[in-house]
């Protein structure tokens, strides 16, 4: 379809979202239409991202004709280029709605004096207003807002020219103001750094179209910390220095590995990159990291040294504690009996200052938290429960009957100082801290919990270290585990199991390398076998909606959790979410919101993508649309997540609310379903490993039914590998002296 020009003068700013510059307006055609195209006010309708425009302006717009089901014959701007008023109208309307203290009235006088040259002379020379006696105040204010405005404009137009969006250069300006256009021609690279939306590649696109060399040193520095970017969002704390030159040499096309190494020398000078030297089983490495991650691991590592040559009161106590007589009369007291290893793992909380309770399901973690709990309150000491996410502090307050938070809002996160509250300044209070579903915690995480605990406490890490690591980087809890420096208990023998049950035996099967029972002869875990990948998704949607509801009696809606692998293609999520909210949400009439690509609907199953303290609600929260309001301009959604109603407007829905029919596999950690539904297949095979398998099937507290291809279930179990990151905690941790 080709690309059509209308140039037109605004007649009425219908809508404007300020925060992502959406706006419809109403518009007199200047360039020829057809008559079909205008409505029956003799205007057109005009749609897309842009600038705030004023009624009167006049706008040539680039873009396509369409038609809209509800609102008709439309045209949908992709780019426009202002055109300066030329009537009267046009530029008193302007100056009104530009420059402040101007009315109507001022406004006309201005237009009468200098008529249709009006806004040239005024550019150029401002001063010239003082001939109509106009106070200094206005002047200023006519030379400010019209250079402001100018230069926005050019910016923007200019800024399209390079393919970058109008809802982007807004962005780009909005960070830069009229700094903008220099950079973007001498450095758009710091683009990559400073504009949220705006990555590497995009940055590089602008870098060709201004003729910046493919093998430039800027573009080889920028390609290095973006490598570096790449890498840690694998999971990565840091780079061998060779791994980096390799990966930035593909991922830059560029072969010259003398500049990519001369360029990696600059960034670390120029402190944009840290080079270290690391020595692990047996090597010497020189690690580059991402500042953050560098000063993050190093002074995780300092302060868990401090941490343990700090003696405590625990420990003194603990010297003065018969723990035999102390331990059975608890275990008496609470009707909880404790095997040895468990017993000790209760002791160590109290003698050693860092400890570890990790174990797979049916192993009794959370019967030997409970003690741990019971003791420090028999004992008198004070104490903090947390985990990293707040569906993880729910189950934990479940569990234990004592109140838990999220790491977060422990450490007192505050989204408007951009850090935490709590800190080595104003330290926590308590004896013990204990966080639950440690695996999830990365060492970001990892050093401001440190960082707010008193030198005198003890910490207590509790899970399930052979789950998916942390989404950030570091393996926190395995490096842990393997410094030798904190005292492990690694719960074994399974208590929770049925011989008829298969998701416990099968959980701790898969984990150590073997097969899952797939026979079917179970009451709880279930397998199809089918290996066309768009077959797979149907079958998805046919067991959530028909069959498991009609033989065991889940509800769909409440009791049934998707979890996929991916989220491309016919069984990955975004697929399965549309599938199953077309089936189980999809009432003719029902009214809905689209936002993007989505659809939201009444009732839609819903989960919260990042943390947000203002509304209280947390990244992997899940909920129910209970409103919604489609109106132009008025657009939000309401949502209940637990017994909280929260109100999004249509940007926050936009950037932290996704359907949740089928979720990730990643997303569900720290959560527990009465079902879930796995698709796996061959089309997977590059999140097919082990621990993901393990993690999904550990959701599930009643039934799991697995869909897809044995290949890729054996794929899964015998892939190990995502467990390998590059982290330097552990040997940092082994070379502390103590």
């Amino acid at each position: 379809m080709s690309e059509a020009e209308l140039t037109a003068v605004i007649q009425r700013v219908t809508y404007f979202n300020e925060a992502t510059g959406y706006c419809v307006l109403k518009v007199a055609p200047v360039s020829e239409v057809n008559r079909d195209e205008l409505d029956r006010d003799g205007v057109v309708t005009v749609v897309g991202v842009m600038v705030a425009f004023a009624e009167g302006e006049t706008v040539r717009f680039s873009g396509q004709w369409v038609n809209n089901a509800t609102y008709g014959r439309q045209f949908k701007a992709e780019r426009f280029v202002p055109v300066q008023p030329q009537n009267e109208r046009g530029i008193v309307r302007y100056l009104q709605e530009r420059i402040p203290g101007v009315g109507q009235t001022t406004a006309q006088r201005i237009y009468q004096h200098f008529g249709e040259e009006t806004l040239s002379i005024l550019e150029r020379e401002p001063e010239r207003l003082r001939e109509l006696g106009l106070k200094q105040k206005i002047i200023d204010n006519t030379r400010q807002a019209l250079q402001e405005n100018r230069l926005e404009r050019l910016t923007i137009v200019e800024l399209q020219n390079y393919g970058i969006t109008p809802n982007q250069a807004r962005k780009i300006y909005a960070q830069y103001g009229p700094s903008a256009r220099e950079i973007l021609r001498t450095d758009p690279y710091q683009l990559a750094t400073d504009v949220y939306g705006i990555g590497f590649k995009r940055a590089d696109q602008i870098a060709r179209a201004v003729g910046i060399a493919h093998n430039s040193r800027e573009r080889v520095r920028a390609g290095l910390v973006f490598t570096v970017e790449q890498l840690t969002q694998e999971g990565h704390t840091f780079i061998p220095r060779a791994t980096l030159i390799e990966e930035a040499a593909r991922l830059l096309d560029v072969d010259d590995r003398d500049l990519i190494s001369s360029a990696l020398s600059e960034q670390i000078v120029l402190g944009l990159l840290i080079s270290d030297t690391l020595h692990r089983s047996g090597q010497t490495i020189e690690a580059v990291y991402a500042p953050v991650l560098y000063h993050s691991e190093h002074g995780a590592a300092r302060r868990i040294r401090d941490q343990l040559l700090m003696p405590s009161k625990l420990q003194e106590h603990a010297r003065s504690v018969d723990w035999p007589k102390f331990l059975a009369e608890l275990s008496k007291q609470h009707a909880l009996k404790l095997t040895p290893q468990q017993q000790g793992a209760v002791k160590a909380v109290f003698e050693c200052k860092l400890s570890v309770l990790t174990g797979g399901p049916g192993t009794g973690k959370t019967t030997t938290l409970r003690m741990v709990i019971n003791a420090l309150e028999q004992a008198k000491f004070s104490y903090a429960l947390a985990s990293p996410t707040g569906r993880a502090a729910k189950r934990l307050s479940e569990a234990s009957g004592r109140l838990a938070s999220t790491i977060h809002r422990l450490l007192e996160f505050s989204p408007f100082e951009g850090g935490f509250a709590r800190n080595e300044d104003h330290p926590l209070e308590c004896d013990v801290l204990i966080i639950d579903e440690s695996s999830m915690m990365d060492l970001v995480l990892f050093y401001n919990v440190l960082k707010a605990l008193p030198q005198h406490a003890h910490l207590m890490l509790v899970g399930d270290v052979d789950q998916l690591p942390s989404v950030g980087a570091g393996n926190v809890l395995r490096d842990v585990i393997d410094s030798g420096h904190a005292f492990v208990t690694r719960l074994k023998v399974i208590f929770r199991q049925d011989d008829k049950s298969h998701i416990v035996q099968n959980a701790h099967r898969i984990n150590h390398g073997e097969m899952p029972y797939l026979s079917n002869d179970s009451h709880d875990f279930f397998f199809f076998q089918i290996n066309d990948n768009a077959k797979v998704g149907e079958m998805v949607v046919d067991v959530v909606e028909n069959r498991i509801p009609s033989k065991f009696g889940f509800d769909p809606m409440n009791d049934i959790q998707v979890l996929a692998p991916m989220y491309r293609g016919p069984a990955g999520v975004d697929a399965i979410n549309q599938a199953l909210q077309a089936r189980l949400n999809g009432g003719v009439g029902l009214a809905e919101l689209r936002i993007g690509q989505r659809r939201f609907r009444m009732n839609d199953k819903i989960m919260q993508t990042k943390n947000n303290y203002e509304k209280d609600v947390f990244n992997g929260d899940m909920g129910r649309v209970i409103g919604l309001d489609a109106t132009r301009g008025h657009e939000k959604l309401i949502v209940r997540i637990d017994d909280k109603e929260i109100e999004y407007d249509y940007q926050t829905a936009d950037e932290q609310l996704l359907l949740a029919y089928c979720i990730s596999t990643h997303r569900s950690q720290g959560s527990e379903y009465p079902v879930v539904v796995m698709p796996i297949t061959t089309s997977h095979y590059m999140m097919l490993q082990r621990n993901l398998l393990y993690t999904a099937i550990t959701r599930a507290k009643k039934l799991v039914v697995l869909i897809g291809d044995r290949q890729a279930v054996s794929m899964a179990v015998r892939n190990d590998k995502v467990t390998q990151r590059y982290s330097g905690l552990l040997p940092r941790l082994k070379a502390l002296a103590l």
